[in-house]
């Protein structure tokens, strides 16, 4: 008797074993000459080397699964573990396909499917593939950081990227982040929360919290990228309004091989003082009509929070 030992600390346990473990009896039926054994953060498998090697590959397929589409059922674990053809990866890619086919981006916590809900959202989302460095400019509720992150997340879930770059201009609006109590991470975390509230709603906690802890995933003030190259990383500029044209030059110039960046903002809510220029006004000067780079507008048709939210930004519009 042979055994395989399986560490599996990123999971969430509940979601990939199911409720009184009905998804983990799926796999231990699909395998009934093994013992499998969950302890902790590590699986167990005991029996002969051919049917654990066998087990071992057809687990990373599960897994793989859950990883992509945030869920499994026993039909999902039915289908893979039956596949015959030696094709088990076609079967990942193929669903992959069909997810882009139906717009969703990423299957996020629970199985949540995450995609463009507008017409601008969905135009973002083709841009990016065909644009190292895509602009969004609009105003506030229309999904324009949502939508960056989720790509973000895909391109990292599917290795595409080997790192997610979150930054903002640390521009206080109307108050004074030196007053916060705590340390530099303490003040800006409140500052930095969509981008938390975001990244939440698409990566299981112990999973994102690991990606912090091994700086997979960082996030920090924009005067924190000078001098620095980021490549093989997907960045992202939220509230770009609030950059300099001399930050924005320095933000943009920090791009290195493999990289994608994404810049949101929302040209009524700068913050700078009137003798500085916003960064993204100065760009679509400057940058409009070079090739790669693409500037995608917002609109008041592309809020998705309250109804309300939408006739409050016609009245400031009608009034500016």
């Amino acid at each position: 008797m042979s055994e395989k030992t399986i560490d599996l600390p990123y999971i969430d346990h509940v979601a990939f074993f199911g409720p009184q473990d009905v998804y983990l009896k799926a796999i231990q039926k699909a395998f009934p000459h093994l013992k499998i054994i969950v302890r902790g953060d590590m699986l167990k498998a005991i029996g002969a080397e051919k049917e654990l090697e066998q087990f071992e590959k057809k687990f990373a397929l599960i897994v793989k699964h859950f990883e992509m589409f945030g869920q499994i059922k026993e039909k999902d674990i039915e289908q893979i573990v039956s596949d015959t053809s030696g094709n088990e990866e076609k079967l990942s890619e193929e669903k992959d396909i069909l997810s882009n086919a139906n717009d969703v981006i990423i299957y996020g916590r629970e199985g949540k499917q995450i995609k463009a809900r507008t017409p601008h959202q969905a135009e973002l989302v083709s841009a990016i593939y065909s644009n190292d460095i895509v602009f969004c400019i609009g105003p506030a509720g229309t999904g324009k950081t949502y939508t960056a992150v989720a790509l973000a997340v895909k391109y990292l879930k599917n290795k595409w990227v080997k790192r997610i770059i979150l930054t903002r201009p640390a521009v206080e609006a109307g108050e004074n982040l030196g007053f916060l109590p705590g340390d530099l991470r303490d003040k800006l975390d409140p500052y930095l929360q969509p981008l938390f509230d975001a990244l939440r709603d698409m990566l299981p906690s112990n999973k994102l919290l690991s990606y912090f802890d091994e700086g997979t995933i960082e996030i920090a003030p924009l005067a924190f990228m000078r001098g620095r190259t980021l490549e093989n990383a997907f960045v992202i500029l939220d509230e770009g309004q609030n950059a300099t044209a001399q930050q924005m030059k320095m933000f943009l110039t920090r791009m290195g091989i493999n990289s994608k960046f994404i810049i949101t903002g929302d040209k009524t809510q700068i913050d700078l003082p009137r003798n500085q220029k916003s960064g993204l006004i100065d760009v679509e000067e400057k940058l409009k009509n070079i090739e790669g780079i693409r500037i995608i507008y917002f609109d008041e048709r592309d809020v998705i929070r309250h109804p309300l939210v939408t006739k409050i930004i016609q009245a400031y519009e009608q009034q500016e």
